[in-house]
């Protein structure tokens, strides 16, 4: 699978159920303008993924190959535990006078900062650091696939995915990369 796909989809599951998925469905509800929020989304997400997977390259240039592969083996599979916690949105309502796109983008950025999906780009990042333009493009793209339905569909759509049987998967996913890179695939 090429870091694109896998970095999409491992984002993509990991957000299934997520607090910023929850954001998506207040902002959603609360401005009612899809638009300027699913921009708000790509634009956050673009920005606090690219510097964790900076980050994650960073640290990859900073260890041994060997201490690197042990620190990715063990993040993902925390990443595939944590994936098993359900998250829940603070009580805080998501305000501004600024507009739909500014509250969208501000509450996205500061919702996301250490957040599963931002860990799994920095390990990501970590484990393809020659790739770093398409571990941010195919987080993205997860990011999107999984909060764009949300705002468009609104809160019928949160409803109906199995969530349980998602973040399951999902942990699986993660416990499977683990697996990869304990392996060396």
């Amino acid at each position: 699978m090429n870091v694109i796909a896998l970095s999409a989809t491992t984002v993509a599951l990991a957000e299934i159920g997520d607090k910023t998925q929850l954001l998506s469905l207040v902002l959603a509800s609360r401005y009612r303008k899809p638009v300027p929020i699913i921009l708000a989304i790509l634009f956050a997400t673009l920005l606090n993924h690219a510097l964790a997977a900076w980050l994650g390259v960073v640290v990859s240039d900073y260890l041994k190959p060997e201490v690197l592969r042990w620190v990715i083996v063990v993040s993902f599979a925390a990443m595939a535990v944590w994936t098993l916690i359900p998250d829940k949105l603070d009580d805080e309502t998501v305000s501004s006078r600024k507009g739909p796109f500014v509250a969208s983008f501000i509450a996205f950025f500061i919702a996301e900062i250490g957040d599963k999906t931002q860990v799994a780009t920095t390990v990501l990042g970590a484990q393809f650091s020659d790739s770093l333009f398409s571990v941010v493009l195919g987080t993205t793209i997860g990011m999107l696939l999984a909060n764009v339905p949300v705002v468009m569909i609104g809160k019928m759509s949160a409803d109906k995915l199995p969530l349980t049987l998602i973040r399951n998967i999902t942990a699986v996913l993660f416990a499977g990369l683990a697996v990869a890179a304990y392996l060396g695939l």
